[in-house]
């Protein structure tokens, strides 16, 4: 009776053995040592372009992690700008044996870890592999360094209102809140702004507390004063408040400035941010501020931005109305449109800027 409980036993014992070699995903538990990457090759070179920063940019794979109890491993990608690791960016995990990096989350740590835009530089790759969501266990592969040139995270230029018909006025310090016209999505020299325009005068400015560089209009001309020696060009009249249309092309410097019609359109109580680049994500609005001049014009000052997500606009905390877009930084958000890419490389503060007339937005990195 013995022998045969004996048996049984053992048998139980090879099936379970057995049944735990089914799945690759299930390696043994304990580490018996380090694992290996099997790419990028040694010394790969990559440089990236702002205007593929959804494209595959590099693939880094590696042969299993060795446990020695069955359970499930997941790999982390970390990307350092030292061999040693102190500091460094990691990537969302999979359970695979590769991931690909994008061209904006490979920028995003080459600007982290410190490399020049436009300049090739030295990137180290390994990867953590790690059991549970504690990460337990951790264990890490060899380091592998390549050269990577990253780009300008925010190259455009940017333009503020100022003048007595502005909604701040000639105020012109570091810290004034100043009114920017929105940018094309697709022409970075395209400039929109529709809003309330008070009586008085008006031109524009490239940085808040800088007179220079400063654009000023004359007979659908765009004129620019690009250094302190040049004079100051002749403002923008505003002889009836109102609601105007204003177009900057910087192409071909020239300007439009027309009555808009505003009668009857809608207002809203709030209107928010929501998203996963948004401090709540997809759970809860963050109200943006609306102008004391104009409500219709919104904004969020500094507000902490997430790299590699997206966000949307709506209004009253609600679905009903929502708009998104398809291009990062600045563009126009269509009612009930697409996630807006956030577009952005390296976590940080940006002022946040929406128009409920027209659907134009922006966000512009404050530091």
């Amino acid at each position: 009776m013995k022998t045969k409980l004996k048996i049984a036993l053992m048998a139980l014992l090879v099936a379970g053995m057995s049944s735990c070699t089914d799945d690759d995903n299930f390696m043994q538990t304990r580490q018996e040592g380090s694992f290996e990457l099997t790419g990028p090759d040694a010394g790969a070179t990559v440089t990236l372009t702002p205007d593929l920063s959804t494209n595959p940019a590099l693939t880094i794979s590696w042969k299993p992690a060795t446990y020695t109890t069955p359970t499930e491993i997941n790999y982390t990608v970390q990307v350092s700008g030292t061999s040693e690791f102190e500091t460094f960016t990691s990537f969302s995990s999979v359970t695979t044996l590769s991931r690909t990096l994008t061209v904006e989350e490979l920028n995003g740590a080459a600007i982290a870890a410190g490399l020049e835009a436009d300049v090739p530089g030295t990137l180290n790759v390994r990867v953590m592999a790690y059991i549970g969501n504690e990460q337990t266990d951790p264990m890490y592969s060899n380091v592998m360094a390549f050269t990577v040139t990253p780009y300008v995270t925010y190259p455009f230029k940017d333009l503020y209102l100022v003048g007595s018909a502005s909604p701040t006025g000639w105020d012109n310090n570091a810290d004034t809140n100043h009114y920017p016209l929105f940018r094309d999505g697709a022409d970075a020299n395209l400039y929109r702004y529709t809003g309330y325009f008070a009586v008085g005068e008006f031109k524009l400015i490239g940085e808040s507390g800088s007179w220079v560089p400063q654009y000023g209009f004359s007979g659908g001309s765009i004129v620019a004063k690009l250094a302190d020696s040049d004079p100051d060009p002749a403002t923008m009249q505003v002889a009836t408040a109102g609601y105007y249309a204003l177009v900057v092309n910087l192409n071909d410097n020239t300007y439009t400035f027309e009555q808009f019609e505003a009668t009857g359109a809608a207002t809203y109580g709030t209107i928010g941010i929501i998203g996963t680049s948004t401090p709540q994500e997809w759970t809860a609005d963050t109200d943006m501020t609306q102008s004391t001049i104009d409500p219709h014009m919104w904004f969020i000052t500094n507000q902490f931005l997430t790299a590699g997500g997206e966000l949307k606009f709506r209004a009253d905390n609600d679905w009903a109305v929502n708009w998104g877009g398809a291009t990062s930084f600045s563009g126009v958000g269509s009612l009930g449109g697409s996630n807006i890419p956030i577009g952005i490389a390296v976590d940080g503060n940006y002022d946040v800027w929406f128009n409920d007339l027209t659907g134009l937005y922006i966000y512009i990195p404050t530091e």
